[in-house]
């Protein structure tokens, strides 16, 4: 089976290698982590703050808490989005989230248009331009013809009748004939 003449096997196949890269197996170890430190006891400025993953540092007024875990993103009341800093301090969380965005939504778009490139490109069904234009110039160059043909035909039988070659019972000049 040829690739090219399958266009949706494919399409599948790039969404099957896609899906792979994207949701690949993590090797999975357990580990005894050591018990980890409150966010209020990490410190007082924002790189050690942020060495505990689960911390949230607000900027505004430099305070070290805990994140959120049941709500994506923090509460205003709690920090602002612009004054927030999670995973690195020199991005606030308004940032991270409209960059994330925008990667997330390039990778999407690109998906959507390779998939419509190769699934959902159709060939047309009748010929092409080009052979279009060959099969009306052919047609052209035939009803030429014909028509050459039948002038031709038309002067020779003139000449036939002219000569008394065909019997024509209205032409002047045909013979007569004794009964």
């Amino acid at each position: 089976m040829h690739l090219t003449k399958r266009p949706s096997v494919l399409c599948m196949f790039l969404v099957f290698v896609v899906s792979c890269i994207l949701v690949s197996p993590g090797n999975c170890y357990t580990t005894v982590s050591p018990p980890q430190k409150s966010c209020k006891d990490s410190g007082t400025t924002c790189e050690k703050c942020l060495e505990n993953v689960s911390c949230l540092w607000c900027q505004t007024n430099g305070t070290c808490m805990d994140y959120p875990a049941k709500q994506i993103l923090p509460p205003s009341s709690l920090c602002q989005l612009s004054q927030a800093r999670w995973g690195v301090c020199w991005v606030n969380f308004e940032a991270l989230i409209i960059a994330m965005a925008v990667v997330g939504g390039t990778i999407l778009l690109s998906i959507i248009v390779c998939c419509c490139c190769c699934c959902c490109r159709k060939r047309p069904a009748g010929p092409d331009r080009d052979e279009e234009r060959f099969a009306r110039r052919r047609e052209e160059m035939r009803q030429r013809s014909e028509d050459r043909k039948q002038d031709r035909r038309a002067r020779h039988d003139d000449i036939r009748k002219k000569y008394g070659l065909i019997p024509d019972s209205d032409h002047p000049y045909s013979k007569f004939e004794n009964e």
